[in-house]
């Protein structure tokens, strides 16, 4: 089992831009009819952009198993992806790295590969719909004649946190959970709201794509006034087996992961949540729980 190169003979495809656009507006319009037809775990028609999970071939799907075992073409998201996944369930598939490829190749290639009648899998990371820039493809595909649709996977920060033992939400520790990512290349400084999110203190605030950034991003928290003996959690390739934790502050964290040596491929958790401390029971298995059914009633609903 080998990557296979892209077709370079391979029809040209409208010019995604131009595709995603003709697509956006459409949506603008209307919703599209499948929405109100299939549910989140029905096999389609298409060309389905399956989220392969954190790691852990397991933690893939029982559908999106499936698909990927019936592929014939699977294009991946390169290291992302346990090769471990990639062998088990894709034996028999032509397989191509998605990594240094843009859309002016990969939407002839999986288009293409669908009207010769093969079965074509795009396999994201995690789950596509977190920073998983799946829907531009869709787009242009679906401009291109190609059906497609999701099938969700797991995504890191919900690994992390089993890895950890604990939950992202906490009753009187963490009633909110953000996924973010901080400024740099692809970020301007103003969208970047990762000190907002801590600010509220009872926000369990998840980083993706931070990992080499984190010594910066704890700089601006400290510059900023927020404490810095908060809890920050960094899982490394969750769910994999070479995960490790490094455990820190928002004042140590920057100089541990450093040590570590790890330049990509970790959550960031920041909060109290993280550490699965400090929380209060909740009212789910106590005495709301158990109230009868004219428990709290007054005169005026008589």
């Amino acid at each position: 089992m080998t990557d296979s190169p892209s077709d370079t003979d391979a029809k040209t495809a409208t010019d995604p831009q131009t595709a995603i656009d003709a697509q956006t507006e459409g949506r603008r319009r209307e919703r599209d009819d499948r929405v109100y037809d299939h549910t989140a775990g029905d096999v389609q028609e298409g060309v389905p952009f399956i989220g392969a999970g954190p790691g852990d071939p397991g933690l893939l799907t029982v559908t999106g198993k499936g698909l990927v075992e019936a592929a014939d073409l699977v294009v991946h998201a390169g290291s992302l992806v346990n090769s471990e996944l990639l062998e088990e369930y894709c034996a028999d598939a032509e397989l191509v790295n998605s990594v240094g490829k843009d859309l002016e190749e990969l939407v002839p290639l999986m288009r293409d590969a669908y009207e010769e009648g093969r079965d074509v899998v795009r396999l994201h990371s995690g789950d596509p719909a977190i920073y998983g820039a799946a829907l531009e493809q869709m787009d242009a595909l679906e401009h291109e004649g190609v059906p497609t649709y999701f099938v969700p996977g797991v995504t890191s920060a919900f690994a992390a946190s089993a890895t950890l033992r604990t939950q992202l939400t906490l009753n009187e520790t963490a009633n909110h959970v953000a996924f973010t990512r901080p400024q740099g290349k692809t970020l301007d400084p103003e969208d970047d709201h990762i000190s907002e999110f801590v600010e509220m203190g009872d926000v369990t605030t998840c980083i993706y794509l931070g990992t080499h950034a984190v010594g910066d991003t704890m700089d601006r928290l400290l510059a900023e006034g927020h404490d810095p003996e908060t809890p920050v959690t960094v899982v490394y390739h969750a769910s994999w087996p070479d995960e490790e934790i490094i455990e820190g502050t928002i004042e140590t964290i920057g100089e541990r992961l450093d040590d570590a040596g790890y330049r990509a491929s970790a959550m960031v958790i920041i909060g109290q949540a993280g550490t699965g401390a400090g929380y209060e029971r909740s009212y789910l298995y106590g005495d709301w729980a158990n109230r009868g059914p004219n428990d709290g009633e007054t005169e005026a609903d008589d």
